[in-house]
C-alpha cells in the first residue's frame, strides 16, 4: 500500500492520508509479535516451563519459517548475556569505598555543602 492510496485530490498527502499505512504497519508488527509469542508459549508449555525463554523465541521463529531472523536474534542474545556477565563482574563504588553507608552519606553532605558554598560565592 503506498502513502498516496486513499488520497483524494492532486496535492501532497496530508497527515491523515499517511496515518493509514502507519497504522497498517503497526498492526502487522503487533500481529507478528503475537504470532511469535503464541508459538513460543506453546513450546514453553510443551517443555513444562512457566516462563518463556529466549531459546523458545528462537525455536518459534524457526518453526514458523522465519529462519533468517534466528541468527540475528541469537547474536543479540549472546551480546546481552555477555553484557550481563560484565555487569556482574563490576564492583560497585559503594563496595570499593570501604565506607559504611552513614560515612558515605556524611561525605556526600560535605560535598553538597562545598558545592553550595562555591555556587553562592560565584553569585555575589
Amino acid at each position: 500500500m503506498s502513502d498516496r492510496e486513499g488520497h483524494s485530490g492532486g496535492g501532497a498527502p496530508t497527515d491523515d492520508d499517511l496515518s493509514l499505512p502507519k497504522a497498517t504497519v503497526a498492526k502487522m508488527i503487533a500481529e507478528f509479535i503475537h504470532l511469535i509469542s503464541s508459538e513460543a508459549n506453546e513450546i514453553c508449555e510443551q517443555e513444562n516451563k512457566k516462563t518463556i525463554a529466549p531459546e523458545h523465541i528462537i525455536t518459534a521463529l524457526t518453526r514458523l519459517g522465519f529462519t533468517t531472523f534466528a541468527p540475528e536474534v541469537e547474536s543479540v542474545l549472546k551480546d546481552h548475556k555477555q553484557q550481563q556477565k560484565d555487569r556482574e563482574k563490576k564492583v560497585s563504588k559503594f563496595e570499593k569505598s570501604g565506607m559504611t553507608e552513614e560515612e558515605l552519606a556524611a561525605a556526600q553532605e560535605e560535598l553538597f555543602a562545598q558545592s553550595r558554598a562555591r555556587y553562592n560565592n560565584g553569585q555575589q
